[in-house]
């Protein structure tokens, strides 16, 4: 734009003013902004910013005069990268264009079923970055439980194929597994892909960031390689060793799931509708053919119950049927944390333990990822019904499996050493006793207080599971963290609240 149209009310110069906002793209404008007088905009409005042909929708912020000049307007980092922006440029301003779809997400709150092209739409502007962060809430909620049917479930799901990018490898069965969470340490993953493609099969995985825990499958990969792959770098590793371990959101694959992710995060919240429409979307877009589903059931898990359970079960089999995927469900014990390491770096401390079948590797951590690769190996294929368990130990204890692990972390970018956290804090035992209980998620909670999984080697390791007997003074779990100030804060969280790894007598 020229000078000239600077004069013009809707145009303003931007300035970059380094405020993280997460996901959300938030525009910043004087009180004193004449576009904004003139609008009538207010703090939360939905504004169109356009620069160059480049557009985003943000959500307004009013700031006092002093940070900035009424010709002027900041944007969050993400809003800056979304669109391209360089300091001082010029930006045309309007009034957000109204989310037509959004009537269907009311109409979902107060229990009406949306058709196929109703759901379409919801997800094509969300795609499209028209929703804000109360909006996707709002979503959420109207998903939630069992408020949505079999049929919405499947266009969910289809939608959020058909908006992103989709793999094709030209050959089949490409297998993958996955986890619905709730269960911190269950980093069976970065275990189970090596051992399947050392067997011949294809497995390229793209994980999430983490949701409602301390750390995603990619977090913790992310700790021992790149995962930010670009589609053809994802190509190639997976052309030249058969599986690769990589971030989805660099991909596009189902876009429209990252999206909703960022406000499931700060929300600590979940639908199983949108859960099960997460992993079969993205299973599909990477040309997955064959799925093994993990389902932990505890009482303080995201599956609380085996009726809960069965319900979940028949929501992945129905719609995963209805997009031609061919998946198998298995349950495991959600009762208490998978490994010793809970956050980040810890989790990929404990995967390469089992990886490098070192003395100090969790064994539940190691038969869990060889019961799922198993699965993984029979429903693939390559090994007979209630033959694949034992496939996978070979494969595993031959070396074999950290061969291919040591190569698909070269073809990424390269394998390098988790990080240590420089405070870490070991909370003892008050008194003798046995441990009768572990609360997942608020000990999942406590990792993140110390900092997971932003600071990738903060959270904490636990050194008891349920059953054991313990002394007064025996150490129960190591806090890590990047700062004195988050060791502190995790630390009193979990002196003040005893019954999160709770003592019985005896």
């Amino acid at each position: 734009m020229s000078r000239a149209a600077h004069q013009s009310a809707d145009v303003v110069r931007l300035r970059r003013l380094g405020i993280d906002t997460y996901q959300e793209p938030v525009i910043f404008l004087s009180q004193k902004s004449p576009v904004c007088r003139a609008e009538g905009w207010s703090a939360q409005s939905r504004i169109a910013v356009e620069r160059g042909g480049m557009s985003i929708v943000a959500t307004l912020n009013v700031v006092t005069e002093t940070l900035l000049a009424p010709d002027e307007c900041g944007l969050s980092d993400v809003a800056w990268t979304r669109l391209g922006a360089n300091e001082g440029d010029l930006v045309r301003l309007s009034h957000a264009p109204p989310v037509e779809s959004f009537s269907a997400v009311r109409a979902k709150a107060y229990g009406h079923h949306l058709d196929a092209a109703d759901i379409d739409r919801i997800v094509r502007d969300i795609v499209a970055g028209l929703y804000s962060d109360i909006e996707l809430a709002a979503f959420l909620t109207a998903f939630t439980g069992a408020h949505a049917a079999l049929d919405e479930a499947v266009a969910l799901s289809r939608s959020m194929v058909d908006t992103g990018e989709r793999l094709y490898w030209g050959h089949a069965p490409i297998v993958d597994k996955h986890c619905v969470g709730g269960l911190p340490g269950n980093r069976t993953s970065i275990i189970v892909v090596p051992i399947v493609a050392a067997c011949g099969l294809t497995i390229p995985k793209t994980s999430s960031r983490a949701i409602t825990s301390p750390a995603g499958t990619a977090d913790a990969m992310e700790t021992l390689a790149p995962v930010d792959l670009d589609l053809a770098a994802m190509r190639r590793v997976v052309e030249r060793e058969g599986a690769c371990i990589a971030w989805g959101g660099r991909v596009r694959l189902a876009p429209a799931d990252d999206i909703i992710i960022s406000v499931e995060r700060p929300l600590d919240f979940y639908s199983h509708t949108q859960v099960v429409a997460s992993v079969l979307s993205k299973k599909l877009a990477a040309g997955s053919t064959h799925v093994v589903i993990d389902v932990p059931i505890g009482p303080t898990a995201k599956v609380r119950s085996d009726e809960e359970a069965t319900a979940m079960e028949e929501l992945i089999r129905g719609v995963s049927d209805a997009l031609g995927l061919a998946a198998r469900v298995v349950r495991t014990d959600g009762t208490q944390p998978v490994g010793r390491g809970i956050g980040p770096a810890l989790e990929a401390r404990d995967a390469l333990a089992v990886l490098q079948q070192a003395s100090t590797a969790p064994a539940d951590l190691r038969q869990r990822a060889l019961l799922l690769a198993g699965h993984v190996l029979e429903l693939g294929g390559a090994a007979p019904s209630g033959g694949g368990c034992e496939r996978a130990r070979q494969t595993l204890d031959s070396g074999a499996a950290f061969a291919k692990f040591e190569a698909i972390c070269v073809a990424q970018g390269g394998l390098r050493t988790p990080p240590r956290a420089a405070f870490v804090n070991t909370v003892p035992a008050t008194r003798a006793g046995r441990i009768g209980a572990i609360d997942n998620r608020r000990l999942a909670g406590v990792a993140k207080l110390a900092g997971a999984p932003r600071a990738a080697a903060a959270g904490l390791e636990i050194h008891v599971k349920v059953g054991d007997v313990v002394i007064a003074e025996q150490p129960l779990v190591s806090l890590h963290a990047e700062s004195p100030g988050e060791l502190e804060y995790a630390s009193r969280y979990l002196q003040a609240n005893p019954d999160v790894i709770a003592l019985a007598e005896g």
